[in-house]
């Protein structure tokens, strides 16, 4: 072999490897955008089922230790998320940190308290009797299912970021930079027996 047509392996080889690790680091970048934007749509849906049982709460429809119950852990939520959005303002929006381990507490608290007080079935179904009580049930059912629904796409978001990190040519060529890991979302939000029935 001549230096001529090794100069051109090696330039070939260079080529491959170059090209290799444009088409990775584009895919990571994509992936990790997605991320993100599952997460920011995730706050949302988090934010108007809180909304939406906050709204219930305040209705008179639930009996009063259940509404201050319902009120309290719904503002909890609120209070929680509201530093949260300036801590991940201050960071940066790609963060690649999932809710935080106090949101997500305060999240499943909501659930759980929203459990116990509709969880029975005859209940809700009065509830929805009244026009009004028919919208602000369904309003709450709405919400929860598309939070159950923004937190399946980003934990499958995670899911696949995670993966394509963990391929050997990402590792090698270090493609990932600096940065984090992202992290999935783990929270109570299995819905009432009852709400999502209409």
């Amino acid at each position: 072999m001549t230096w001529s047509e090794l100069a051109l392996v090696v330039l070939v080889v260079a080529a491959a490897v170059v090209w290799l690790a444009w088409v990775s680091a584009s895919r990571l970048d994509r992936l990790h955008r997605k991320v993100v934007a599952s997460r920011l749509a995730l706050q949302a849906q988090l934010a108007r089922r809180a909304a939406a049982a906050i709204d219930l709460a305040s209705s008179g429809m639930l009996d009063p230790a259940g509404a201050v119950l319902v009120a309290d852990a719904g503002f909890a939520v609120v209070d929680d998320a509201g530093p949260q959005a300036a801590e991940v303002a201050e960071r940066g929006a790609l963060s690649m940190e999932g809710l935080g381990t106090e949101r997500e507490r305060a999240e499943s608290a909501l659930s759980a308290t929203l459990r116990s007080a509709l969880g029975d079935e005859e209940f809700v179904a009065g509830l929805r009797r009244s026009a009004d009580g028919e919208e602000l049930v369904g309003n709450l059912a709405a919400a929860w299912y598309r939070a159950q629904l923004a937190r399946r796409f980003h934990n499958e978001a995670v899911a696949q970021a995670q993966r394509a990190r963990r391929t050997w040519y990402v590792r090698l060529l270090h493609l990932t930079g600096r940065a984090e890991t992202p992290q999935t979302v783990e929270l109570d939000d299995q819905m009432p027996a009852g709400l999502g029935r209409a």
